[in-house]
Parts: structure tokens; sequence; C-alpha cells
């Protein structure tokens, strides 16, 4: 391998340096920390030279009883002189420095010794990979047990004293009444130290609930968590959820690279042994070399390649004439900078082996990973040195590793963090918005009428809908937010460090504009709206459970009050979502435990007084809670998937009545029943031939009232429908005419009989005369198309008059009767035998 530049303090050092005269005080000290986000500060003379060092973990030291040291000068508690190193000092020096001092920082000077910047111990390991070290070992091989357990009720001097005296960078603090564990650091120390308060009980200073991890995981899975959560120290816990010790990133650090690289000293020991035991045993090792799957390269001290085995040529494509007396540079891949190689090369100095991933190059220039072992071989009676080189392609290992992780905590179409992973974000982010005293939000939002989408253009334009609205959404949260795809086309959205409800209406607005611009999808313009409901932490809930599924309900909240918009979550709405709930579950069993009954309300030529139609109307008495309207149970049917049925039971039985009607010689017209728009595209043919040929009825005395919906969304299909219902001889009736897309079109292209005017037109006639034009103006229109008219709602004289002089003359409403059901129908007939006129008095 060739050694890169050597790396150097000035390679790594942070030059935007904190710092504060020695006349600061404690208190002034901690704030600069913190709000600048470091762990250290310099204390600077007047004279501008650096005379002191304080750092987080000096505040161990302090005597946090005595508030009033907190005001004392920083100058008596820095650490003084500052240790320090030049520019041009190798990194390899450095990290001697700090094992040397045990101190975490070190200033950075220049030849003139003047302060250029300082270098903590993350700035040199932050770039260690040492995830592939961690799937042999146990939390239990490498975490602190030596704790000892506090509670709320002792004191923070007692914290900072057990820090202190064990050395130790946090403390273990159980609520004892709930049992519950927190954690204080260092960190947290310094925040009480900015703040001047001393005097916060214990709980409130610790971080809580404390994240932990099982004794018998791995220390891969503590890693992962510690990543995942940005944070230094995991509890502990044994099977039955005690605490045993704390498990920090350091334990990991040091545990893992002491334990892997003692481990591999032994083996090369051994393997040195061998070789010189004997020339037998050299062979056999050669053999080993040279059947090994892994590729195998020999090279001196200047890295000259000197040998290398069938599987080199294999994993790199370069074959023994092409590779050897060349130096081992001729791999290198330029994905690594010089600090990369130097820190390999330092590790190999100090320990005489490296292990770990690197991105090298291939024959053909392709750059591929792979796990490379160094091992540095001193001869000793030649003096000479080499290094061998063991490494295989670990291709297809790192695609299933990311494949594994993706499917683990993304969602696959939209790369989008899924259900799992927004659960622990969540979950932290209630923690972090609970110790700020912040507000954190979850918008839970569904696409509107995706599943049309779907269904007319198709799976594929569908799955573009999902990408690309996940693009837009995510551009409208801030860095920190999550947006995840929980499945379908619902996506939730967790907004933190929100200070006000303000902030969450912008970003709700930010969203909705996005969804004003169209989507493009297969080369076609398409507009899509969203529902949004809103729960707000920690008004809404101080769980994650509750938070979701109180976003969940203002959702539903939304779609039920005309979709497009957002609502906040309100607690009313909970109770009416299991009042829904309650009455969904009794609306299954309805029509089996017989609580629907038909009323009839007859339909009245104005001229002769006589019934010429009668309409049935579905009533659902439930036996707990009484009557309810048709308003409500009907959308509930149909929302449940139960209105087919229903509608199949109501149009046999509405037959059956017709029939009997027809055998006693009672002359009702035809007998009119509302048909949804689900069961109007479900099949509705078969279900009339079905009520007719049980009921025995002929066709010529029914009618099928539908409404705008049920063609609003495909007018040739629902054209077709309607010719073949009309084929049987029945006719057809347009019901609530004028309260939706009411167009021209529907009656020139559809064979409609009939028109109902909605009773919201007739309640204002004759006294307001923008009604009664609207009115004329349908019963002109129906007149020219030569279409039946039947005004609904027909309730006073006034209205009669009204609808009679302007050539409507059929009329259904309270005037002429009340819904009844069949056997009280007939009792407000005239008395003479089989008539069909009303005794309309009585009914006034």
């Amino acid at each position: 391998m060739n050694q890169q530049k050597m790396v150097t303090a000035e390679d790594i050092v942070q030059r935007d340096v904190l710092t504060c005269p020695p006349s600061a005080t404690l208190n002034q000290a901690a704030s600069l920390i913190r709000q600048h986000k470091t762990s250290s500060i310099l204390v600077k003379s007047e004279q501008n030279d650096i005379v002191g060092i304080w750092t987080e973990a000096d505040c161990t030291k302090l005597d946090f009883t005595r508030p009033a040291m907190f005001e004392q000068s920083i100058s008596r508690f820095m650490s003084s002189p500052v240790i320090s190193v030049q520019t041009d000092t190798p990194l390899q020096e450095i990290i001697l420095e700090f094992h040397r001092h045990k101190i975490r920082h070190i200033m950075v000077t220049d030849s003139n010794n003047k302060m250029i910047g300082i270098i903590s111990q993350s700035d040199v390991i932050k770039r260690q990979r040492i995830e592939h070290y961690l799937e042999l070992r146990k939390v239990e091989q490498s975490y602190n047990p030596r704790i000892k357990l506090l509670t709320e009720h002792d004191s923070l001097n007692d914290v900072v004293q057990i820090m202190a005296n064990k050395k130790h960078s946090s403390v273990i603090i159980q609520h004892s009444q709930t049992g519950e564990y927190g954690i204080i650091t260092e960190r947290d120390l310094l925040k009480v130290l900015a703040k001047g308060d001393n005097k916060k009980p214990l709980w409130e200073i610790a971080a809580s609930p404390l994240i932990s991890i099982g004794i018998d995981q791995s220390l891969l899975e503590g890693y992962l968590t510690l990543q995942r959560y940005r944070i230094r120290h995991l509890g502990v816990l044994d099977k039955h959820g005690k605490i045993l010790g704390v498990l920090s990133q350091q334990n990991i650090l040091s545990d893992i690279e002491h334990s892997y690289f003692q481990q591999l000293k032994e083996i090369i020991n051994e393997r040195d042994h061998a070789l010189s035991a004997s020339q037998r045993h050299l062979f056999l090792a050669q053999k080993v070399i040279e059947s090994s799957l892994d590729a195998i390269m020999i090279s001196d001290k200047n890295g000259t390649i000197l040998s290398i085995n069938p599987a080199f040529t294999s994993v790199t494509g370069y074959k023994p004439r092409e590779v050897i007396g060349k130096n081992a540079s001729i791999l290198n891949s330029g994905r690594h900078d010089s600090e990369f190689y130097d820190k390999i090369w330092g590790r190999i100095v100090d320990d005489g082996k490296w292990q770990g991933e690197i991105w090298n190059k291939r024959k053909n220039g392709e750059i591929y990973p792979e796990w490379l072992t160094i091992v540095k071989i001193d001869d000793e009676m030649t003096g000479e040195t080499h290094y061998t080189g063991i490494f295989s392609d670990i291709t297809e290992r790192k695609k299933h590793e990311a494949r594994i992780k993706a499917l683990a905590f993304y969602d696959e179409l939209t790369e989008l963090p899924n259900r799992r992973l927004f659960a622990d974000r969540l979950d932290v982010a209630i923690s972090t918005a609970h110790r700020n005293k912040q507000l954190a939000a979850l918008l839970f939002i569904d696409l509107d009428r995706f599943k049309q989408i779907n269904d007319s253009l198709g799976h594929k334009v569908g799955d573009e809908l999902l990408v690309s609205v996940s693009k837009r959404i995510a551009s409208s949260v801030k860095e920190g937010d999550t947006v995840s795809r929980f499945g379908g086309d619902e996506f939730v959205i967790l907004l933190t460090e929100m200070n006000c409800m303000e902030d969450i209406e912008g970003v709700i607005n930010r969203i909705y504009r996005q969804f004003n611009e169209p989507f493009y999808l297969d080369g076609k313009e398409t507009y899509a709206t969203c529902s949004i409901g809103a729960s707000i932490y920690p008004f809404n809930g101080t769980t994650a459970d509750e938070l979701l599924k109180q976003a969940d309900i203002a959702m539903y909240q939304t779609k039920q009050h005309g979709r497009n918009g957002y609502t906040f979550y309100q607690r009313q709405m909970h109770e009416n979502l299991n009042n829904k709930l309650t009455l969904q579950n009794k609306l299954r069993n309805a029509l089996k435990d017989n609580e629907f009954h038909l009323s009839y309300q007859p339909q009245i030529n104005s001229d002769s007084e006589k019934i010429v139609g009668i309409e049935t109307l579905l009533r659902w008495q439930q036996k707990e809670l009484g009557n309810i309207p048709p308003s409500v149970f009907i959308p509930l049917a149909e929302e449940l998937g139960v209105i087919v049925d229903i509608e199949r039971w109501v149009l046999t039985e509405s037959c059956k009545q017709r029939k009997a009607w027809l055998d006693s010689g009672h002359d009702v017209g035809r007998i009119a029943i509302n048909i949804s728009a689900i069961h109007f595209n479900n099949n509705l043919l078969s279900s009339i031939i079905a009520a007719l040929e049980a009921s025995e009825l002929p066709a010529k005395y029914l009618e099928i009232e539908v409404t705008e919906s049920c063609f609003i969304e495909n007018i040739e299909e629902a054209k077709k429908k309607l010719q073949e219902i009309k084929a049987h001889g029945i006719t057809i009736a347009l019901d609530d005419f004028g309260t939706g897309y009411s167009s021209l079109s529907y009656l020139t292209k559809l064979s409609i009989d009939t028109l109902k005017i909605d009773a919201s037109f007739i309640q204002k006639t004759p006294e307001n005369p923008k009604d009664c034009q609207l009115v004329k103006t349908i019963i002109n229109m129906a007149e020219s198309l030569s279409i039946n008219i039947v005004a609904e709602g027909v309730e006073n004289k006034a209205q009669q008059g009204f609808l009679s002089n302007n050539h409507c003359n059929t009329h259904q409403g309270f005037y002429y009767y009340k819904p009844a059901d069949a056997e009280s129908l007939f009792s407000q007939m005239s008395p003479a035998s089989n008539s069909n006129k009303l005794k309309i008095v009585e009914n006034k």
C-alpha cells in the first residue's frame, strides 16, 4: 500500500475558537459554550495570550451547593498552562499527547507560538469506521457497570461528587415514584451552570426517558442506537429492565479496538512462529495463500508489490506481471484523502496492523469496496520490513446491507422514512420538546380520491404521484423535521422546534401551495389535493400513540368536511368518532335484526288531487338509540360497504308492496326507489331484476331514482347502464336536481324520464324572487326536453299554487301527505272503494 501525505495538526485544527477573558465568570463561560455548541473555551489575557482552558468536563470539579461560585472568575478554575502542539506536529504525536496528559483538548500554535486553533479527541477519531468490529461483541463485554444509582431526591452536588470521584462522564437517576430512569451528563451540568439555577429538581435536570439497550444485545446495535439518537450514553438493562450500568461511545471505541487488534496480533505472532518453524510450514503457508479466496498482496517497506495470489487477480483483474515491481498505489481509487491513509499508517506504526473498509480500483477502472487487513511483518534476522495486505470484494455484502437497512427504516417507493424509523424519531422529538419546553406537531396527510387516480390512470401513474408528492412535501419542511410514508397514500410529518401555532400553520400553508401546482404524470397534467389532520405536543397528548391517533382523527374530520383542507385535533372529535364507531357497529347488524322499515310518500297531481306515484323512504329504528335519520346512516352504510345489501332489501320489499297494492286494485302509479352511486356502479340491474322476479311486479310500475353522483365520473358508462335498465320498461328519475354539479349535458345525453326539483328550492317560493325564477327555469327546461317534473318539499298552499300556475302539476310534500307505513297510507284515502284520491284537508 502507498503511504499518502502525512497528516499534521494543521490539517485537522478547528480554527473557530471560543475565548473569554480571565475575568469572565463561570456562568458566562458556560453560557458561551452552550451558545456555540462546543465543549471548551480558551482563556485569553488582555495581552491576547492564552493563559488557560476550561471544558465541560471541568463542571465536575465545582461545588454546586455554592451558587456564588458560579459568579467567580474562570481564572480560578481553568487548567493552566494549556498543552499545545505546533501546526506541523504529526497526527501520531498528537494522539500520544492526548494519552500522555489524559486530556481531551490540545491547542495548536504556529512557529511563533501564536494560537491558531484547537483540536479535540473527536476531531482525531471521528473518521474511524468501527462498525465491522462490533458484530462479534456483546454489550456486557464493554459497558461500565461501576455506577451508583441516584434518585430525584439526591442533590446535584451528589451527582457532581460521584462524577468527579469516579471519573465518570454521566450518572443515572431513577424516579422513586414512577421507576423511570434518566441520565445527567457533563453537558447537563454545563447547562445548569450556564443558567445559574442550582435549585432545579434533579429529575428536571436529567434527560428522560433514558434511552437504553439490553445487556445481551450486540455492540453493533448499541453503536447504531447511539448514532440514531445522536447521543453519547446508553443505559444498560438486564432482561427484567433493571439498570446495570452505562455504555458510552468511548467504551465501544476503546474496547473494540483493543480487543480486536489484540486478537489479530496473536494471529500474526502464531503465523510468524509457524513460518520460522520449518520449510514445510512455509510450503504449506504458500499453498494456503495460493488457494485462499481472499486476495493477498505482499509489499516491501516502500509499498512495492513483491507477490500476489490468484485471488488477487480475480478481484482486481491484474495479472502478476502487471503489478509485481509496481507501487501498491496502482490500486488507489482516488476516493480517500491523505488524512485517511495517514491514519491507516499511523495505526500500523503503533499496532503493527490495520483492518477496515476501503475503496480501491480494478484494472478496468471500476471502483469497488473491499474489506482490507494490513499486517506489518518485521524480519528480526534481516531487519527488513514487509507488509501483507489481505482483502476481499464486499460489493455484494454492501448492497445487501444497504438493502436490509433501507427495507428496515425506509419506504421502498418514495425512500422516505417508514413507520418504524418515524416512531424512533417521534420518541426522541417528544423527549427533546419536553426538555426544551417547545411544541412538536404531527401532520397526518391523506391524498384525496387517490383510489380514483389509481383506478383510472393505473397503479404506475399512482406510484409516480406518490413519489412526486413525497418530494414536494419534503421540500416544504425544514432540515431536522421528518416526512414519512406510512403506506398507501398516507404521509405523516413530524415538526420539531415549533414555538407557536403560527409556525405549524406556516408549514401547512407551504404544503398546500405545493399542491396548487399541477403534477405531470405519464406526460399528462394532473391536479391532486390532500386532507391534513394535525395534533400538537403537549396540548393533544404526550405519547406517540396519542399524537398519531389524534392526528388521524383530525385528518378524518377534514375528509368529512369536504377534503382539501386541514383540521387541528379537538377533544370533541374523539367523542364524535366513538359515537360514529358505535353507530357503525349497530348498522352492520341492522338488516339482520329487522330494524329497517319502509315509509311511503305519495306524489300528487295538483289538478286531480290523485296519487300518480309513490316514493319509498328507508327508515332505521334502532332498538337502543331510537330513530336514526337517513342523512346519518346512509353515508355510514356507503362507507361500511353495506349499502348495496340494504338497497337490495329495499328494492324487493318495495316491489312486493307495490304488487300488493296492485292486487288490491289501488292505482298509485309507479313506486320510486332511491339508489346510491355505489349500487348504481355495482350490478344494479341484476338487483332490480331479482326484486321484480321475487315480487312478480311488472317492470312498468317501477321507477329508479338516481342522483348526479351516479354519473359524474363517467357519463358514457352511466348512459349505457341507464339504457339497459330502461330496456326492461323501468323509468328513470333524477333526484335532487340542482344541488350538485347540474349540467344540461346530463339531460341531453342520458335517458331521464323525470326531474325532481329539490325541496331546498321550493322552500323559499313564492316569497323569494330568485328562487322563483330558478324553479321556473327548471320547469321550462324540462318542458322543452319533454321530461316530467316533480316538485319535492311542497308544504303550503302558496307553494302549491305557485307550482301549479307555472305548469308543474306533480307535487310531493307535507302539504299533501307525510311519509307513513303502507297500512297507514290508505287510511288517508277518500272513502270510495279503490280510490286513490287523498283527503287533503285532513293533512294541512
